[in-house]
């Protein structure tokens, strides 16, 4: 039996959209919103998971999570990665977190 690699700790980028719930934060007139979010986890699932349930305990209603994967992934997509993002991509790798980087509300 091949010897298991301990598990490695990445930083996905996933867009979050959330609708209303009391006490959310989101402007009066606001439909919901969408949270572009670097979350740390041994794979995506994980990333995902851990910021649904943060995204919860912070009163919010999170709807729907796409994944647009790891640095080096959206490096070899040609995104262009600000030095920002790539701080905030640190900061999420380094306090194992989910960092809300930015909140876009919906208005009907």
């Amino acid at each position: 039996m091949a010897e298991r690699k301990p598990s490695r700790q990445q930083v996905y980028t996933l867009l979050v959209e959330i609708g209303r719930k009391k006490g959310d934060g989101l402007p009066k007139e606001a439909t919901g919103a969408a949270l572009m979010v670097y979350a740390s986890g041994v794979d995506e699932a994980e990333a995902v998971r851990e910021t649904v349930a943060i995204l919860k305990q912070a009163d919010t209603a999170p709807l729907d999570v796409s994944g647009y994967g790891t640095l080096k992934e959206r490096e070899a997509e040609g995104h262009d990665i600000s030095d920002e993002e790539r701080a905030l991509m640190q900061r999420a790798l380094d306090e194992n977190a989910v960092i809300v980087a930015q909140v876009t509300p919906f208005f009907d």
